[in-house]
Protein backbone atom coordinates (compact mmCIF):
# COMPACT_ATOMS: atom_id res chain seq x y z
CA UNK A 1 0.00 0.00 0.00
CA UNK A 2 1.02 3.61 -0.51
CA UNK A 3 2.75 5.35 2.36
CA UNK A 4 1.84 8.94 3.17
CA UNK A 5 4.41 11.42 4.47
CA UNK A 6 4.85 15.17 4.84
CA UNK A 7 3.12 17.82 6.83
CA UNK A 8 0.22 20.02 5.91
CA UNK A 9 1.21 23.68 5.62
CA UNK A 10 -2.44 24.71 5.33
CA UNK A 11 -5.88 23.15 5.45
CA UNK A 12 -6.02 22.71 1.65
CA UNK A 13 -2.71 20.82 1.32
CA UNK A 14 -2.54 17.08 0.94
CA UNK A 15 0.32 15.03 2.33
CA UNK A 16 2.85 13.64 -0.10
CA UNK A 17 2.04 10.13 -1.32
CA UNK A 18 4.90 7.73 -1.92
CA UNK A 19 4.22 4.42 -3.69
CA UNK A 20 5.92 1.06 -3.21
CA UNK A 21 9.64 0.60 -3.93
CA UNK A 22 10.32 4.34 -4.24
CA UNK A 23 13.94 5.38 -3.67
CA UNK A 24 14.60 8.94 -2.49
CA UNK A 25 18.33 9.55 -2.26
CA UNK A 26 20.16 11.75 0.27
CA UNK A 27 19.61 15.49 0.10
CA UNK A 28 16.43 15.31 -1.96
CA UNK A 29 13.49 17.52 -1.00
CA UNK A 30 9.92 16.45 -1.73
CA UNK A 31 7.25 19.06 -0.99
CA UNK A 32 3.72 18.51 0.28
CA UNK A 33 1.06 17.58 -2.29
CA UNK A 34 3.37 15.44 -4.43
CA UNK A 35 2.55 11.94 -5.69
CA UNK A 36 5.42 9.56 -6.43
CA UNK A 37 4.05 6.38 -7.97
CA UNK A 38 5.59 2.93 -7.55
CA UNK A 39 9.30 2.42 -8.29
CA UNK A 40 10.17 6.10 -8.77
CA UNK A 41 13.81 6.91 -8.03
CA UNK A 42 15.56 10.18 -7.36
CA UNK A 43 19.23 10.98 -7.55
CA UNK A 44 20.88 12.99 -4.78
CA UNK A 45 19.72 16.56 -4.08
CA UNK A 46 16.65 16.43 -6.35
CA UNK A 47 13.86 18.93 -5.65
CA UNK A 48 10.21 18.14 -6.41
CA UNK A 49 7.79 20.94 -5.53
CA UNK A 50 4.08 20.85 -4.69
CA UNK A 51 1.24 19.65 -6.92
CA UNK A 52 3.51 17.40 -8.98
CA UNK A 53 2.86 13.79 -9.95
CA UNK A 54 5.65 11.46 -11.08
CA UNK A 55 4.59 8.25 -12.84
CA UNK A 56 5.59 4.65 -12.20
CA UNK A 57 9.23 3.64 -12.83
CA UNK A 58 10.36 7.19 -13.60
CA UNK A 59 13.79 8.53 -12.65
CA UNK A 60 14.43 12.07 -11.39
CA UNK A 61 18.18 12.68 -11.68
CA UNK A 62 20.66 14.18 -9.25
CA UNK A 63 20.23 17.95 -8.74
CA UNK A 64 17.13 18.03 -10.94
CA UNK A 65 14.52 20.67 -10.08
CA UNK A 66 10.82 20.17 -10.79
CA UNK A 67 9.24 23.48 -9.82
CA UNK A 68 5.74 22.19 -9.13
CA UNK A 69 2.33 21.95 -10.72
CA UNK A 70 3.73 19.50 -13.25
CA UNK A 71 2.79 16.05 -14.51
CA UNK A 72 5.55 13.55 -15.25
CA UNK A 73 4.47 10.33 -16.98
CA UNK A 74 5.53 6.70 -16.54
CA UNK A 75 8.97 5.35 -17.52
CA UNK A 76 10.41 8.87 -17.85
CA UNK A 77 14.18 9.28 -17.52
CA UNK A 78 15.22 12.71 -16.27
CA UNK A 79 19.01 12.95 -16.12
CA UNK A 80 21.29 15.05 -13.89
CA UNK A 81 20.65 18.76 -13.49
CA UNK A 82 17.46 19.09 -15.56
CA UNK A 83 15.22 22.10 -14.84
CA UNK A 84 11.45 21.60 -15.24
CA UNK A 85 9.35 24.72 -14.54
CA UNK A 86 5.85 24.81 -13.12
CA UNK A 87 2.93 23.98 -15.41
CA UNK A 88 4.85 21.45 -17.51
CA UNK A 89 3.55 18.16 -18.90
CA UNK A 90 5.91 15.30 -19.72
CA UNK A 91 4.21 12.23 -21.14
CA UNK A 92 5.28 8.56 -20.87
CA UNK A 93 8.67 7.17 -22.02
CA UNK A 94 10.34 10.57 -22.41
CA UNK A 95 14.11 11.04 -22.04
CA UNK A 96 15.54 14.35 -20.81
CA UNK A 97 19.33 14.53 -21.15
CA UNK A 98 21.70 16.11 -18.62
CA UNK A 99 21.16 19.82 -17.95
CA UNK A 100 18.23 20.21 -20.32
CA UNK A 101 16.29 23.37 -19.47
CA UNK A 102 12.56 23.73 -19.96
CA UNK A 103 11.16 27.25 -19.49
CA UNK A 104 7.76 28.77 -18.73
CA UNK A 105 8.31 32.55 -18.58
CA UNK A 106 8.27 34.36 -21.94
CA UNK A 107 9.75 37.58 -20.52
CA UNK A 108 13.27 38.17 -19.19
CA UNK A 109 11.89 40.76 -16.76
CA UNK A 110 9.14 39.88 -14.25
CA UNK A 111 5.76 40.77 -15.68
CA UNK A 112 2.32 39.56 -14.81
CA UNK A 113 1.75 36.82 -17.35
CA UNK A 114 0.57 33.26 -17.51
CA UNK A 115 3.43 30.83 -16.96
CA UNK A 116 3.00 27.95 -19.39
CA UNK A 117 5.59 25.21 -19.40
CA UNK A 118 6.33 22.97 -22.36
CA UNK A 119 4.53 19.75 -23.22
CA UNK A 120 6.82 16.86 -24.10
CA UNK A 121 4.84 14.16 -25.87
CA UNK A 122 5.25 10.39 -25.51
CA UNK A 123 8.61 8.81 -26.45
CA UNK A 124 10.32 12.13 -27.25
CA UNK A 125 14.02 12.61 -26.41
CA UNK A 126 15.63 15.87 -25.37
CA UNK A 127 19.43 16.02 -25.63
CA UNK A 128 21.91 17.40 -23.10
CA UNK A 129 21.88 21.18 -22.59
CA UNK A 130 18.88 21.70 -24.90
CA UNK A 131 16.51 24.59 -24.13
CA UNK A 132 12.76 24.31 -24.69
CA UNK A 133 10.95 27.68 -24.63
CA UNK A 134 7.62 28.39 -22.86
CA UNK A 135 4.45 26.76 -24.19
CA UNK A 136 6.32 24.67 -26.79
CA UNK A 137 5.06 21.18 -27.65
CA UNK A 138 7.64 18.57 -28.62
CA UNK A 139 5.79 15.93 -30.65
CA UNK A 140 5.69 12.17 -30.14
CA UNK A 141 8.91 10.30 -30.95
CA UNK A 142 10.74 13.54 -31.78
CA UNK A 143 14.37 14.17 -30.92
CA UNK A 144 15.81 17.50 -29.80
CA UNK A 145 19.58 17.50 -30.35
CA UNK A 146 22.06 18.45 -27.64
CA UNK A 147 22.42 22.20 -27.29
CA UNK A 148 19.39 23.02 -29.45
CA UNK A 149 17.17 25.99 -28.61
CA UNK A 150 13.55 25.20 -29.48
CA UNK A 151 11.47 28.32 -30.19
CA UNK A 152 8.48 26.73 -31.97
CA UNK A 153 6.49 23.50 -31.76
CA UNK A 154 8.26 20.36 -32.94
CA UNK A 155 6.03 18.05 -35.03
CA UNK A 156 5.94 14.30 -34.27
CA UNK A 157 8.81 12.18 -35.64
CA UNK A 158 11.08 15.20 -36.16
CA UNK A 159 14.71 16.04 -35.40
CA UNK A 160 15.18 19.56 -34.01
CA UNK A 161 18.79 20.82 -34.05
CA UNK A 162 20.58 24.17 -33.92
CA UNK A 163 20.04 27.67 -32.53
CA UNK A 164 17.25 28.35 -33.19
CA UNK A 165 16.32 24.76 -33.90
CA UNK A 166 15.61 23.75 -37.47
CA UNK A 167 13.54 20.68 -38.22
CA UNK A 168 14.10 17.55 -40.26
CA UNK A 169 11.60 14.69 -40.50
CA UNK A 170 12.99 11.45 -39.06
CA UNK A 171 12.91 8.35 -41.30
CA UNK A 172 10.48 5.56 -40.42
Amino acid sequence: PDTTVGYQHNEDANPTTIGDNVVIRAGSTIYTDVVLHDSVQTGHDALIREFTEVGTESIVGTKTVIDGRSDIGEHVSIQTGVYIPSNTTIEDKVFLGPHAVLTNDPYPIRQNCELTGPTIKQSASIGANAVINPGITVGERSFVASGAVVTRDVPPDTLAAGIPAEFKTLPD
